[in-house]
C-alpha cells in the first residue's frame, strides 16, 4: 500500500471531495466539504481553520489551527435540530445583531432526508 501511495502521490485514505464551500469569518475560515467514502456514501466534513501568529515583527511565525468534525447523513436531522435550538437560544438571550440585513432562512429548512445548506456571509 505504501508503494501505491508513492506512485500516485495521493494518500489512498483521502476521501473524494464532491462539493466544497469556504466561509471567511474574521480570523477564521470554515470549510464545508462533501466527501464520498469508499462505498460511495456522502458525508459532510466541517473544518475550522484559525490563523495563529506567534511572535512579532520579522521573528513572527504563522501557523493554522484546524479542527474537524464529520457529519453523516443519518445524523443530519438531529444535528440540524440541535444547531437550530442553539442558535435560537443565543438569539433569544443576546438578540440578533442589528447590522444583519439578511434574513435568516433557518425557520424554512427542509425536513426531508435531503438537506441543503446555503450559507452566505457577505
Amino acid at each position: 500500500m505504501e508503494d501505491n501511495k508513492k506512485k500516485t502521490g495521493v494518500d489512498l485514505n483521502d476521501k473524494e471531495i464532491v462539493f466544497s464551500k469556504s466561509i471567511k469569518a474574521g480570523k477564521r475560515i470554515y470549510y464545508l466539504d462533501v466527501k464520498k467514502n469508499r462505498k460511495d456514501e456522502m458525508f459532510l466534513a466541517i473544518t475550522e481553520s484559525k490563523k495563529v501568529v506567534m511572535g512579532e515583527g520579522d521573528d513572527s511565525q504563522v501557523s493554522f489551527e484546524k479542527h474537524k468534525i464529520f457529519l453523516y447523513k443519518e445524523d443530519f436531522e438531529k444535528f440540524l435540530t440541535g444547531l437550530t435550538q442553539a442558535i435560537e437560544f443565543i438569539n433569544e438571550k443576546q438578540g440578533v445583531p442589528v447590522n444583519n440585513s439578511k434574513t435568516s432562512s433557518i425557520d424554512h429548512l427542509p425536513t426531508s432526508e435531503e438537506i441543503k445548506i446555503d450559507i452566505d456571509f457577505e
